[in-house]
């Protein structure tokens, strides 16, 4: 049975536990001790050297006793600004901060839940399969824990990641492609004063550039697109030449994706030429998206877990990524379901203890599904 108070206790120790992006050592430390003393054998990987961190991700297995399907569970371990020294306040069935950090129930609130759902599995003696639990780092970075997660040490079958919000139940079957890109536009330097004609400002060919993006913000129903960083320029008499301006393309749909990005980069390329200038880009892909059918082996294994329950499926698609995307990409399908957390990434953020009270249950209700499991 979930224990309430242990699962209060034990969000509201996570919490206070400084764990910025790359910075999650006393993190990952507290993770393998408390797994440790629950009786497993975790280990960190060497994920750390590759991200230049101080910690990698915390991986366990917790071994069933039945041949059925096995269940990768994650959270991240790491949170964003302000997000040091933050202390949780239980007021009855809310826990927030005190104002001036986030909570870091974004996703204190995943590892808590998965920690109390294990507890309670192996107290009352639930039959299960192998599961592997994986604690991951940098997430609120870049996803980057989870794209250095060796799979091939996780035989998984099916992955559920606790980092949404919403009602528990809230299901996220679809998020998008994404891509980031640097386009840096090379003007002509020269004295703002005495032979401004000599010049050519990098800063007014960016402008440009930005007024006549062919998509800006929100595109259609399932792509967006930003510029989120630009700067450039060394002095005010000088005419600067050179800007750089950061932005991103998402679309559920890659098609889209490739398109819309060719179609912003190329605009670039014409502007800055139009004007005698030039423009160097960087362009990546930073995550894959996906789309999980109504067909998918994992919704039946979700519809199961609801009944099981008695907590209705709310489906949806999110503008965002996760580590979801990353095993998705990755061959293991994968799907993010909520813990209850609100207004995240905010110094207003808070959870109800009885949602990630539902939030175990819910798991649990998944893990047994998964027991009774065929294909």
């Amino acid at each position: 049975m979930i224990n309430r108070q242990r699962l209060v206790d034990e969000f509201v120790s996570l919490v206070q536990v400084d764990s910025l992006t790359k910075k999650e050592r006393a993190m990952a430390d507290t993770l393998l001790k408390k797994l440790r003393e629950m009786g497993y054998e975790p280990y960190e990987d060497e994920t750390a050297a590759k991200i230049g961190g101080n910690a990698g991700n915390v991986v366990c297995h917790v071994k069933g006793s039945q041949e059925k399907p096995v269940l990768l569970l994650m959270a991240h371990m790491d949170t964003v600004v302000p997000g040091l020294s933050k202390k949780a306040i239980v007021e009855g069935d809310i826990i927030h901060s005190d104002g001036t950090t986030v909570l870091g129930g974004d996703d204190a609130a995943g590892i808590a839940v998965i920690l109390e759902t294990v507890k309670s599995l192996k107290e009352d003696n639930i039959q299960h399969g192998d599961i592997y639990v994986a604690f991951t780092v940098a997430e609120e970075g870049g996803l980057f824990g989870a794209r250095n997660l060796d799979l091939s040490r996780i035989p998984a079958d099916f992955a559920f990641i606790l980092d949404d919000e919403g009602p528990i139940g809230t299901v996220a079957v679809k998020a998008p492609y994404y891509n980031r890109f640097k386009a840096t536009f090379k003007g002509r330097a020269a004295h703002a004063g005495i032979e401004p004609e000599r010049g050519l400002s990098a800063i007014l060919l960016a402008s440009k550039a930005i007024a006549q993006m062919p998509h800006f913000g929100r595109i259609d129903a399932e792509s967006t697109s930003n510029i989120g960083i630009i700067g450039g320029g060394e002095a005010r008499n000088i005419v600067c030449p050179s800007c750089t301006i950061e932005g991103e393309v998402r679309s559920i749909v890659e098609e889209k994706i490739e398109r819309f990005t060719n179609e912003i980069l190329d605009s670039f390329k014409k502007t800055a030429e139009s004007l005698g200038g030039k423009v160097e880009i960087d362009l990546e892909r930073m995550y894959p998206g996906y789309d999980i059918k109504e067909t998918d082996e994992i919704l039946k294994l979700l519809g199961k877990a609801s009944e099981l329950s008695g907590i209705p499926l709310h489906l949806h698609a999110t503008g965002g990524g996760s580590d979801t995307n990353i095993i998705n990409g990755k061959g293991i399908p994968a799907v993010d379901t909520s813990v209850g957390m609100e207004k995240v990434h905010s110094t207003e953020e808070f959870i109800r203890i009885s949602n990630m009270e539902k939030a175990c249950s819910f798991l649990t209700a998944i893990i047994k599904a998964a027991a009774t499991y065929s294909r």
